[in-house]
């Protein structure tokens, strides 16, 4: 059970961090529009920063503006910044002066062409180096008019990794639940908030979701039963199954990284404890026993071991165990409230919750050096997920009295706000890599 000393409001985020564990619903979020979009806002830059020129792409039908996607992306960065194209009258067989762009400012000059037949369009870009005087990149993508912005995501990749070095995720998508005056949604979403689609809807709680490695699937825990269940679902069909609905409550599905099986917290021998399963239901094991409380584990990238939050030591702090069993290790010793880790995917580093002077903040540890450090303000930002690159850090936030989904890179220097205009969100989870 919880600490007799501990506070109500720290139980209250104890409580939310391991709410199906404990057979507790979430607190009640202000009634909302389910279908509202979320509009960004963003604030800092990065410690560098590349001057980008994106010209407007000749032929682009009206209503749709694939370089307006592509600047949003590299813009919610704070890693690149952009420079005016006033005035740029240029297609794909345009002879470009380099001189002229890098007076402009811009090392990187992004230029392309869209051509329509039939139903399908025909989207070419060019990504060249002006300093350099060199093409660094050129594509071709195909799709419907519908597929206009998941192909602007797509060339921003291109140009963020071509720049960089690092793989872009503006084409990748984030997992929430949004809770309106109807009840819950769990929702998926493109990165930026956009194209947001319904994938279960229910009058009672749903919480925790979690992407399978392949992006194909998502399990989440529902109290539609009345009680907590975890259930996996394949998005393409959206055909589910109960895969944990043994006796007390069953949460905190976390997938494995080979995506065959799920560690999830149990509580059917009366204390929650970490067990894993088969991605299907079966083949149930104990991690390890404690007589205190253990929840929200999470896979090392290399399957090999399970970081989680116990209050065995006297408050909640974050331990690592092996897979295998054994001795659990404490990895939080900065305050007294450290919960909802999660590792990178390099496996360098780990993110979670920490109170620190009222305030619940994300804050990040270096596993090499133990340095921690603050990535968020507060006063209320929960459920940590980093992006598949591990660059940005995706979380709940209470901003200005509003609940919101929020983004900071991994050095807390660039925020990101996405804000539903007219609704509650909770519970993020950023998607992998897809293609």
């Amino acid at each position: 059970m919880f600490l007799a000393t501990a506070s109500g409001f720290l139980e209250r985020l104890w409580r939310r961090a391991a709410a199906a564990s404990l057979g507790l619903a979430l607190a009640a979020f202000a009634a909302g529009g389910a279908q509202a979009q979320l509009r960004v806002d963003i604030s800092g830059v990065g410690a560098t920063q590349y001057p980008i020129a994106i010209a407007d792409f000749s032929g682009e039908p009206s209503g749709t503006s694939v370089p307006e996607v592509i600047r949003a992306d590299l813009t919610r960065s704070g890693q690149f910044r952009l420079i005016n194209t006033a005035g740029a009258d240029l297609d794909l067989q345009s002879t470009v002066d380099y001189a002229t762009w890098q007076a402009r400012g811009a090392d990187y000059l992004a230029l392309g062409g869209i051509t329509k037949n039939g139903d399908q369009y025909s989207v070419s870009y060019r990504l060249l180096d002006n300093v350099r005087k060199a093409e660094l990149d050129s594509a071709v993508f195909n799709g419907t008019e519908a597929e206009l912005r998941r192909i602007a995501h797509r060339i921003a990749d291109r140009i963020y990794e071509k720049i960089t070095g690092i793989r872009g995720v503006f084409s990748t998508r984030i997992a929430y639940v949004l809770q309106s005056s109807n009840g819950y949604e769990l929702q998926i979403a493109d990165a930026d908030g956009q194209n947001p689609q319904v994938m279960l809807r229910s009058k009672q709680p749903i919480i925790s979701p979690a992407w399978s490695p392949d992006g194909s699937k998502l399990a989440y825990v529902s109290f539609e039963s009345g009680k907590s269940v975890i259930y996996v679902q394949t998005l393409a069909t959206a055909q589910r199954q109960p895969v944990s609905n043994y006796k007390g409550n069953n949460s905190a599905p976390a997938w494995s990284p080979n995506g065959q099986q799920l560690a999830i917290v149990l509580s059917m021998d009366g204390i929650s404890q970490i067990y894993t399963i088969s991605a299907d239901g079966a083949n149930l094991r104990r991690i390890m026993r404690s007589p205190l409380i253990d929840t929200e584990p999470y896979y090392t990238p290399d399957g090999q071991s399970l970081v989680f939050t116990s209050d065995r030591g006297g408050s909640p702090q974050i331990y690592e165990v092996p897979v295998a069993g054994g001795e659990a290790r404490r990895l939080t010793f900065s305050g007294s409230y450290n919960i909802s880790p999660r590792v990178s995917p390099d496996g360098q580093q780990l993110v979670y919750v920490t109170r620190r002077n009222g305030a619940f903040r994300i804050a990040s540890l270096a596993f090499g050096s133990g340095a921690e450090q603050l990535l968020t303000d507060g006063p209320d930002d929960q459920s940590p997920s980093y992006a598949p690159n591990g660059m940005q850090v995706l979380y709940s936030s209470i901003q200005n009295g509003r609940s919101v989904l929020a983004v900071t890179s991994i050095d807390g220097r660039v925020r990101q706000t996405l804000s539903m205009l007219n609704g509650k969100v909770r519970e993020p989870a950023w998607g992998p890599f897809t293609n």
